[in-house]
């Protein structure tokens, strides 16, 4: 059963359980800075505008399916609570199941920090254990300079951040991100990249 619920009690974030197994921490760290800009009302109206979509799972557990990184941003900044918006309640499956559905509803993506497809029981069970992925920071820095645009295909920025990997050593990543994201920029022009959600055609050098 689909619903569209808004829990206006508080929930933990502590509580909350991811449905990936990383974020790119410099993204996480982007909206660490920004949410550290607001301070009293302006912090509350802030979650209100941006509630949590969760589906509800076996033993009533909420998983979260969308905005990890702001989840993890405000968990590391010592945020105790969200509020959370319950898309569908499928708790009364088996965790097999569970899992299985949210594959088809593509509510789940189970890979590690190096594109692995991995089993679903390797999917941390705390927000605050998501790992860190470089590329999937690339992908989001390489959105934001106007590399490919917003598209509602789940998990878009982490098919851009796969193509990236096979293009990037991580050690570039690492040494010098700015040129990176300069060298994404590049490749993400290119007819190389004409099968990714979002991108916005070939520039004539």
């Amino acid at each position: 059963m689909t619903l569209r619920e808004p829990v206006l009690q508080p929930v933990r974030i502590t509580e909350l359980r991811p449905t990936q197994m990383t974020v790119g921490l410099r993204e996480v760290e982007d909206k660490r800075r920004i949410w550290r800009e607001r301070d009293g009302g302006e912090a509350q109206d802030f979650l209100g505008r941006h509630m949590i979509p969760v589906i509800k799972g076996p033993k009533n557990r909420l998983y979260v399916i969308d905005h990890h990184h702001l989840v993890r941003a405000l968990h590391d900044e010592g945020q105790a609570k969200v509020l959370v918006n319950v898309i569908a309640d499928i708790s009364s499956l088996t965790q097999a199941s569970f899992w299985t559905v949210c594959e088809h509803r593509n509510w789940v993506h189970p890979y590690d920090s190096k594109g692995r497809r991995c089993a679903t029981d390797a999917i941390p069970k705390k927000i605050g254990d998501l790992v860190d992925d470089p590329y999937r920071s690339l992908a989001g820095e390489l959105r934001r300079c106007g590399g490919f645009a917003k598209d509602t295909t789940p998990y878009s920025e982490f098919l851009w951040a796969d193509f990236l990997r096979r293009r990037l050593t991580r050690q570039q990543v690492d040494a010098d991100f700015e040129k990176a994201v300069r060298k994404a920029l590049k490749l993400a022009r290119s007819s190389d990249a004409d099968y990714l959600p979002g991108w916005c055609g070939p520039v004539d050098a």
